[in-house]
């Protein structure tokens, strides 16, 4: 059993910062990539921000220089650093983790829950 458990969203003015954190737990054998979508109303999935395990990192271009994906020494907790906060950024997020379990030999995608972000005066 694996678990995706997102926290950190919430209500920001624009201009305003918050960190998401994405932590997996369970029966892990290994953690191929995690990557941060989300979703505003009426409109796709996308992605925002995703890191392999080789530690290698990519954006979206409308968050470029403004948010930041990093992780723990342990590789199992995921930040989403997200600065200088736009409306456009407000949307549900999303973890996502391409990951091995213990006892398998093939790897799954896992999904958190999600988490509001709103961003707002």
């Amino acid at each position: 059993q694996v678990q995706l458990v997102e926290s950190g969203g919430g209500l920001v003015q624009p201009g305003g910062s918050l960190r998401l954190s994405c932590a997996a737990s369970g029966s892990i054998f290994s953690i191929n990539a995690v990557g941060w979508y989300r979703q505003a109303p009426g409109k796709q999935r996308e992605l925002v921000a995703a890191i392999t395990s080789g530690g290698t990192t990519n954006y979206a271009d409308s968050v470029k220089g403004r948010f930041t994906i990093s992780r723990d020494n342990t590789k199992t907790t995921v930040y989403l650093q997200m600065n200088s906060l736009k409306p456009e950024d407000t949307a549900v997020y999303y973890c996502n983790a391409d990951l091995t379990q213990k006892g398998l030999p093939w790897a799954f995608d896992y999904w958190g829950q999600g988490t509001q972000v709103t961003v707002s005066s």
